[in-house]
């Protein structure tokens, strides 16, 4: 597996991630989307993506010969009293590859590559109660709280949101 920061997209690139993004939405991962994923929504998703990368955004991927693990993104704080902080967002590895080390890779390298670049505080959010919530923590993260009926699920309930960070 190697791990590769992403500048810009190219064609392939939104087919692969729009179907890791469908995967991980039909698995009931909360990352913004509703079940069922339309091809557009996700395709229209990874062009707004590909239109910030280079402008702050930057975005990891996973791969292995030429099939897409995962992926995961860093989006640094613009403002001038936070440029020592990012928040990491869609940390996303498809069903077949869990439990295979990917996600711990993906944020490994980003991890060090905010290190190097000042960054000293990372945050996030997922669902409580996930199994996304035991990767963190494994990974070291710390739970700050929680905050309740934040997000609609892929299948439509209400669920609490909890956050985590790391200092670095």
């Amino acid at each position: 597996m190697r791990i590769r920061l992403a500048p810009a997209l190219a064609a392939g690139d939104y087919s692969r991630l729009s179907a890791l993004l469908a995967d991980s939405v039909a698995g009931g991962a909360s990352v913004g989307f509703l079940a069922p994923l339309r091809v557009s929504e996700a395709a229209a998703y990874w062009a707004q993506v590909d239109a910030l990368l280079g402008a702050g955004l930057q975005l990891w991927l996973a791969e292995e010969d030429e099939a897409l693990l995962g992926c995961v993104q860093l989006a640094p704080c613009q403002r001038g009293n936070g440029r020592h902080r990012a928040e990491v967002q869609k940390l996303l590895v498809h069903s077949a590859c869990r439990g295979r080390g990917v996600a711990r890779q993906l944020m490994a390298t980003l991890e060090d590559h905010a290190h190097k670049q000042g960054i000293r505080l990372l945050v996030l959010d997922t669902e409580a109660g996930s199994g996304a919530e035991e990767v963190y923590r494994k990974l070291g993260w710390s739970k700050s709280g929680e905050i309740p009926d934040y997000a609609v699920s892929p299948d439509g309930r209400l669920h609490p949101t909890a956050y985590y960070f790391k200092c670095l």
